[in-house]
């Protein structure tokens, strides 16, 4: 038994290659089939007619004079 990646032989190799890229798929796979199972229909969307829509009022200008000097 090998204890070494660098003296293992090419087989070691192939197979730890074999099982990353499972792994990769496996998560990648179950990344995508949670990110399609959650939307059950809880998006929230905006239209013109509802009455939680706000409109924009007149624009504001914030200033601030109090600044210190250090010299």
């Amino acid at each position: 038994m090998n204890h070494s990646i660098y003296s293992a032989d090419r087989t070691t190799h192939l197979k730890i290659v074999v099982v990353a890229l499972v792994a990769a798929i496996a998560v990648a796979g179950l990344g995508i089939t949670a990110r399609v199972n959650s939307d059950d229909g809880l998006t929230q969307t905006a239209r013109a007619t509802s009455p939680g829509v706000v409109k924009a009022g007149k624009p504001v200008v914030i200033t601030d004079s109090a600044n210190t000097v250090i010299r």
